[in-house]
């Protein structure tokens, strides 16, 4: 017999109603932020939040805040009864997917900002994003009254400015990043990987190839700024159409480095048939 599918709730009194008794009996709460159009690799957290955690939550919000380009926002996939079918099997106890308004209701006027580790990489590329996702998370936290958080390091950036923002604020959280899962082929998996036509998706793999080819390199003593530009020009020859960064940088504060003599991470973004990748791996 297949499980029911979580109670779908949309605001925030009845998601309030629902924490109360779980926040009396002292249980540990967990919450999974997402926007949606499912994977593998959110399902992985949703899994690392049933293994520690008493009741688990899963939100689905796509967060207008986070979007620069109104056309991203609008094909962003949007698969609400699907992700409900795939969250099924965990028997999460609660899948929160508030209207607009409940997060950001009339004459909403508050953003949170985390400077330093948000000028760059992403944030130099999305003006104002991470503003939208500090913002969006910081509310879903409290109102979810969470004592665990749980993010994929595919979007390392994101996940040191979420920690350092709840540092920050003195929310009383524990955000856990989890390993990012990869298809068979080595592609990161992403909710933007449904917008690759099927060429483009033939295609893809090469950019986390070329990141490890680079690292190896890295690794026997190569100079950063040669086989850098070396796997750019591959990528531009494979089909990518342009590559916003690919560099080093410190997993703590996110400052560039050339070799990574403590511990760093390679970060990439590149345009492959009009969508654009992310992906990290550490080295």
């Amino acid at each position: 017999m297949s499980a029911a599918p979580a109670p779908i709730i949309r605001t925030l009194p009845e998601l309030r109603a629902a924490t109360a008794p779980w926040q009396r009996a002292g249980e540990t709460i967990g919450v999974v932020p997402t926007m949606g159009a499912l994977h593998d690799g959110h399902l992985s957290l949703v899994e690392a939040a049933k293994r520690s955690c008493d009741r688990v939550i899963v939100t689905i919000f796509v967060n207008p805040k986070q979007f620069n380009n109104p056309d991203d926002l609008k094909n962003y996939p949007r698969t609400e009864e699907e992700d409900a079918r795939k969250l099924a099997r965990f028997s999460v106890d609660a899948l929160y997917v508030p209207d607009a308004d409940q997060i950001y209701p009339d004459r909403f006027a508050t953003t949170v900002s985390v400077a330093g580790l948000t000028d760059v990489m992403e944030g130099a590329h999305r003006p104002g994003h991470f503003d939208g996702v500090a913002t969006v998370v910081t509310k879903l936290f409290l109102q979810s009254a969470a004592t665990d958080a749980f993010f994929g390091e595919k979007d390392f950036q994101q996940l040191q400015v979420v920690r350092r923002m709840a540092a920050d604020l003195d929310i009383p959280i524990t955000v856990h990043g989890c390993p990012t899962i990869r298809e068979i082929d080595g592609l990161a998996m992403a909710s933007r990987n449904l917008l690759l036509s099927d060429r483009a998706r033939t295609l893809a793999p090469r950019l986390h190839e070329e990141m490890e080819t680079l690292a190896q390199g890295v690794a026997s003593g190569g100079a950063f700024d040669a086989l850098q530009r070396a796997a750019i020009e591959r990528l531009e020859k494979t089909g990518f159409t342009g590559v916003d960064y690919l560099e080093i940088r410190a997993n703590d504060d996110l400052s560039l480095i050339d070799r990574p003599d403590r511990p760093a991470r390679l970060f990439a973004a590149a345009w492959l048939a009009g969508v654009r990748l992310i992906d990290n791996i550490a080295v």
